[in-house]
């Protein structure tokens, strides 16, 4: 059940900080979605922890992965860069949670 939480908690994040975005290019509506997509985030990553996910593993997994998915949803949504340099950083980063997660077993 851990694992489900932490999938709830990056996919909260990401739309938090997705309407973030949204927000700050003039729709102030969106702040609301951005305080509820990271309280939800937090609550989720605490369930995480709680059902017994390691810290490291499961901030390494969120932190990662939420980099990941949200710069590939710049790139959809807002047409922001995506440069091959910046997509070696995110495998760089998850090949890291990896090792956080190999290293942990």
């Amino acid at each position: 059940m851990g694992w489900l939480y932490l999938a709830i908690a990056v996919l909260a994040e990401v739309s938090g900080t997705v309407s973030l975005r949204v927000a700050a290019g003039g729709r102030r509506a969106f702040y609301l979605a951005v305080a509820v997509g990271y309280a939800m985030s937090f609550v989720a990553l605490s369930a995480t922890l709680a059902a017994g996910v390691g810290l490291g593993v499961a901030y390494g997994i969120w932190a990662a992965t939420g980099v990941a998915l949200t710069a590939l949803a710049g790139r959809v949504l807002f047409g922001e860069a995506l440069t091959r340099v910046m997509v070696l950083g995110i495998v760089a980063v998850m090949a890291g949670v990896v090792l956080i997660e190999v290293g942990a077993a």
